[in-house]
């Protein structure tokens, strides 16, 4: 029988749970040795109770919010009762609960008095994980054999004591392993710092206590998520976005979905989406659940703990073998472009529910860019590195943000500096792109253009990226962002544009060059405020000719002086050939 509990008792364990998860967050930060995790924040952290029920999470990465769950329960199918003090368990299989393969997740159990009370978890997004190309996020996979080394729930450590043979495999299988195993390393101090602090609240309030509070803060979580819902509007709205094609099947991509809000639950459907695709950029049935949870939490109380008490209140459902719920052994090295547009898919659908509510689509945020080669020494090199910079789309009562990472993502983008002093690139331009934005009585966010030089010999490239056939959407009469450009020495006789999901090999002075997609805008371009548009040409985010097409707004192009006479005389004339 559960004890009882007291509503501050429980709201002091509960943030100090989630503080025993932000520590081990920094203490990622603070040792991790890879650009993708330190720098780019591609992980997370996370505290589980004995049954593996999560209980709080770090301050990291939302479309993490529901992926570690399944993982950890694909330990404990494979494992039962065969878990014991000193253990580390590792996975990174895609149908055992897992991600996709470069996604190392690591939990270690926590015992008091040997009794299983808990685990900590630390997810890490490595640099390389063998396969065929290097970074292991290559879109022309076929099967998931080709992504590289699988890790099944296995055994790190045992009972204390390092499992050799799987950290020689690892070792062996990954083209840059002092950088792979630093990072694994890393996760382990997270996971063992988790279980001191765990212990030292175990010692304030005792072991049983400790337990009842957690299933309460589970329960409370479950009953606040469904009051915030039940406030929601009631009814069924379905939205359709696009990817563009795999990289494979130039065929778009159709990712529908059908929300239903009633009372205080909520369901998805996703029939109606396309068949699981044939390149790697399919997402697993966890990790399409995961947005899902990712977006609704962005549109209620804030305050309210990501824990499996809010996971609750979600059915979810997809049909077997379509692609946000692809079947073995479908590839999905590349499936964060397509948490991006299930995230977009469940806004849109929101966006009719909530008129006023929900933002436009961001931009840019979908690109993979990743270089693999060898030195003189034959001394393997590779740089990962996501796009997490992107502009936001506008919204109700103000524009998107230029270079602010999408709302359903905390990661960070890599400082110049780490990747000259540490790769063979050179960073030669990085910068917004003005008319990027989509146009709105509040604009969208400004793509950003970023040059990579090669300056080693000669290096596999591959690339993963979207929004050129299906630009981000705007809403009340906003318009879409620009669609996402790449080019391969652009301003030579040897410029040429590529297509977004590109594997190439580039030769020493190669020029690669992205231009992020713009988002979307919010309401009619011709009711925003005509100062706020001049002072956009001021600040040189919009060019004259634009705001005039776009805006109906006069600017002089010597003074950047508002013609406000000229401005309201061609505003009217927009609006009466609009009409």
């Amino acid at each position: 029988m559960q004890q009882a509990t007291d509503p501050v008792t429980r709201e002091v364990i509960k943030n100090a749970l989630m503080s025993i998860a932000d520590t081990m967050a920094l203490t990622v930060v603070r040792t991790a040795r890879s650009a993708v995790i330190k720098h780019g924040m591609d992980f997370s952290t996370s505290l589980f109770n004995a049954e593996g029920q999560q209980v709080a999470q770090g301050l990291t990465l939302p479309p993490h919010l529901g992926s570690m769950a399944p993982a950890l329960e694909g330990v404990m199918n494979a494992f039962g009762d065969d878990v014991q003090p000193g253990d580390i368990f590792a996975n990174n299989d895609p149908y055992e609960g897992a991600s996709h393969l470069p996604d190392i997740f690591l939990f270690k159990p926590i015992f008091k008095n040997d009794v299983l009370m808990a685990w900590s978890c630390c997810i890490g997004h490595q640099t390389d994980i063998g396969g065929r190309v290097a970074g292991g996020n290559a879109c022309d996979n076929t099967e998931i054999y080709q992504e590289g080394l699988i890790i099944p729930p296995i055994k790190l450590y045992d009972k204390g004591e390092l499992n050799q043979a799987v950290w020689r495999i690892l070792e062996k299988n990954v083209r840059v392993p002092e950088k792979v195993l630093g990072d694994v390393q890393s996760l382990l101090a997270a996971v063992r710092l988790g279980e001191r602090d765990l212990l030292r609240l175990v010692d304030d309030y005792g072991l049983e206590e400790l337990k009842s509070y957690m299933t309460d803060i589970l329960d409370t979580t479950e009953r606040l998520t469904r009051a915030e819902i039940a406030l929601l509007p009631q009814g069924e709205w379905e939205f359709t976005d696009y990817i563009d094609n795999d990289g494979i099947d130039p065929q778009p991509i159709a990712i529908h979905a059908k929300v239903k809000i009633e009372g205080g639950e909520i369901f998805v459907d996703f029939e109606g989406t396309s068949p699981q695709a044939k390149g790697s950029i399919n997402p697993n049935f966890a990790y399409t659940k995961s947005n899902v949870y990712a977006v609704m939490k962005c549109l209620i109380d804030p305050a309210i703990q990501s824990n499996s008490g809010f996971f609750r209140p979600f059915n979810i459902t997809a049909p077997e073998g379509c692609f946000v719920n692809p079947q073995h052994p479908a590839p999905v090295a590349a499936r964060g472009l397509a948490g991006f547009r299930i995230c977009h898919t469940i806004f849109g659908a929101m966006a009719q529910a909530m008129p006023g509510k929900v933002p436009a689509a961001w931009g840019g945020g979908e690109i993979g860019v990743s270089w693999g080669g060898y030195d003189s020494n034959r001394k393997a090199w590779v740089y990962l590195e996501f796009a997490n910079d992107g502009p936001r789309g506008g919204g109700p009562n103000l524009d998107g943000a230029d270079g602010l990472a999408a709302p359903i993502l905390n990661m960070a983008n890599t400082p110049i500096e780490s990747i000259e002093s540490e790769q063979p690139l050179l960073i030669e331009r990085y910068g917004f792109v003005p008319d990027t934005g989509g146009a709105g009585k509040y604009r969208g966010g400004l793509g950003i253009e970023r040059e990579f030089r090669l300056l080693a010999e000669d290096a596999t490239f591959q690339l993963r990226s979207d929004r050129t056939d299906f630009r981000p959407w705007g809403v009340q009469g906003g318009k879409p962002g620009t669609p996402t450009e790449n080019y391969l020495n652009p301003g030579t006789d040897r410029e040429e544009k590529l297509p977004g999901k590109t594997l190439r090999q580039l030769k020493k002075g190669d020029l690669y060059r992205v231009v992020q997609a713009g988002a979307g805008g919010y309401g009619d371009p011709l009711e925003r405020d005509m100062h706020a548009v001049a002072d956009d040409v001021e600040q040189e985010k919009l060019t004259v000719e634009y705001v005039r097409r776009e805006y109906g707004v006069v600017v002089d192009p010597d003074t950047f002086t508002l013609d406000v006479p000229a401005t309201e005389k061609l505003r009217a004339e927009m609006k009466t050939a609009n009409t």
